[in-house]
């Protein structure tokens, strides 16, 4: 076991750096500001413990990365510490995939969100004129951002989706996304590796008032009652995951740059 998840991981990490980190340039990482290191605190608790509570779900409904962080949270995601976490999550995804074995009727499904799971925004997130603060969660220039189809793959994400296509489950993408981002989501996916799927399911105009949470548990509930099982569900926000309908399995990728409820 521990050979297989030294093997498993050397092959992520060097797919990572080759091909998911191809679209965010390391150098990038060298010009963010080094203020808010982990030994920053806010309100009394280092910028490390934040996001610990942000991925642990125990600080919620937070609007902006905290300002001292800002720079702490440019740091982690840019550098190697992400992709390891990320290839963390894909590895226990494999081995989860692995020890159950596919009914064969092409109807045991792996749900995917897209953006910070599926594709990364760090590109846009990496902008001198974001740099991961106040400026960054704008709906705006992250549609227009969108609109450009040249997210990269989420590190370890891509490779976990070829693993689970190689034994033989079907993959539904599940997104906050809306229906007029279809065109340019689908050949997103396409140009980083994403070249087939079960359903690329977008938020409609009459579920704009929806919460995710309310939202993604009624469509996971709509492919149940269709015949699908599912049998993992993969997010980067805790309202991919949360609610009913959510699977046998769920898997949360590290996201430190905003919070949807």
């Amino acid at each position: 076991m521990i050979s297989s998840l030294l093997v498993f991981l050397a092959i992520l990490s060097a797919a990572s750096l080759s091909d998911a980190g191809a679209g965010v340039p390391h150098q990038i990482h060298h010009l963010r500001p080094r203020s808010g290191s982990g030994g920053q605190r806010i309100l009394g608790v280092s910028c490390l413990s934040w996001r610990l509570g942000v991925e642990t779900n125990n600080i919620r409904d937070w609007k902006l990365v905290p300002e001292v962080c800002e720079g702490y949270v440019g740091n982690y995601m840019l550098g190697h510490q992400y992709r390891k976490d990320c290839n963390a999550v894909a590895y226990a995804a494999v081995q989860y995939a692995k020890s159950i074995k596919p009914a064969g009727d092409g109807k045991d499904i792996w749900v995917f969100d897209i953006d910070e799971t599926s594709l990364s925004n760090l590109p846009y997130f990496a902008r001198s004129d974001v740099a991961f603060g106040a400026k960054a969660y704008n709906a705006t220039a992250i549609n227009e951002w969108v609109m450009e189809g040249k997210a990269p793959a989420v590190p370890g994400v891509i490779l976990l989706y070829k693993q689970l296509v190689k034994l033989g489950y079907k993959v539904v993408f599940l997104t906050g996304r809306t229906e007029n981002q279809r065109q340019i989501t689908t050949q997103n996916l396409n140009n980083v590796g994403y070249h087939s799927w079960e359903n690329l399911i977008l938020k409609q105009t009459s579920e704009s008032g929806k919460t995710a949470v309310a939202y993604k548990s009624g469509r996971r509930k709509e492919l149940e009652e269709s015949g699908y099982r599912i049998v993992g569900n993969v997010g980067d926000q805790w309202s991919d995951l949360l609610g009913s309908h959510s699977g046998n399995r769920t898997f949360k990728v590290p996201d430190p740059l905003y919070y949807i409820s």
